[in-house]
């Protein structure tokens, strides 16, 4: 049931009936009278996530005419300490980022596999994708359609990985690979292999299926996006290799920079990743969304 999209999960079967007793009056009960229940539509146990059906409510949760001011949006939550990725933390490395947004932005990697391998992630702090707001997947989703159309033009398909395992910021890891190195089977076949290597039960999911239908606010994961939309996900339950992303793709059997696993082994000077950081953001701009707006 985890799987299935909430309007299969609604859905009457062909030959159903109305319920019999729907708007049949008044029930007496220990001497009062109240009215007998009515029967709501069943998408109103989902959220209304089938526009179709029920009551419209706005982006609150509420009746639209329940309030006759509408609710302000709602803050991001705070760190709770010192953060490495909240945009206005001190801590982060602004030289590093190459893009901003309304609610996310981009930045270089920290000793990246390459000089292209990119970070999204959310503006205010969020530890993971499930805990993300409506109008933060929103532009998570537009910034990854954006640099794969971006890395197409330079003849590479990109990599989204995600690790929620002993962080405390969501960083969803975007990697390009040339297409002259392997196909997007043969990158599949290889996150698939390491994963049956160290014992770790990496499940495909449905393409379109969302993160948060299969994993719960704080639960502990990692999944990985290919450039076809198929996805694979583990479910952490005890220990978790920290590079496992980073060492899949790292491999022979597709960047072939196995020195480059870890990112501690691949950190360049302070001088030389703002030059990296300026020839992004050029090369970028002609795809920047942002500039729409």
């Amino acid at each position: 049931m985890k799987l299935m999209d909430a309007a299969e999960l609604v859905k009457q079967p062909p030959d159903v009936t109305e319920n019999p007793y729907r708007k049949s009056g008044q029930e007496v009960s220990i001497g009062k009278q109240i009215p007998a229940p009515v029967e709501e539509s069943a998408c109103q146990f989902f959220f209304d996530l089938n526009e179709k059906q029920g009551r419209k409510r706005s982006s609150t949760g509420r009746d639209s005419k329940s309030s006759p001011h509408p609710k302000q949006p709602r803050k991001p939550p705070q760190p709770p300490g010192p953060c490495w990725f909240c945009l206005a933390s001190p801590e982060v490395e602004k030289h590093l980022v190459v893009n901003i947004g309304t609610h996310c932005y981009l930045a270089l990697a920290k000793g990246g596999l390459s000089d292209d391998h990119v970070l999204i992630l959310p503006i205010g702090h969020y530890q993971s994708v499930v805990e993300l707001s409506a109008e933060v997947v929103e532009e998570v989703e537009k910034y990854k359609a954006t640099l794969r159309r971006f890395f197409k033009s330079r003849g590479k398909r990109c990599v989204v990985f995600e690790r929620n395992y002993k962080s405390h910021h969501l960083q969803l890891q975007v990697i390009p690979v040339p297409v002259s190195c392997c196909a997007t089977d043969d990158i599949k076949d290889a996150f698939i292999t390491q994963a049956q290597e160290q014992q770790i039960e990496l499940l495909e999911i449905p393409e379109h299926s969302d993160i948060k239908q299969i994993a719960q606010p704080g639960a502990a994961y990692f999944y990985v996006e290919l450039d076809t939309g198929e996805k694979l996900f583990h479910r952490i339950k005890k220990n978790f290799p920290l590079q496992f992303g980073r060492e899949v793709l790292a491999s022979e059997a597709i960047l072939n920079i196995p020195d480059k696993s870890d990112w501690r082994q691949c950190q360049i000077s302070k001088e030389d990743e703002e030059t990296l950081a300026r020839r992004f953001r050029k090369d970028f701009e002609p795809f920047d969304f942002t500039l729409d707006d």
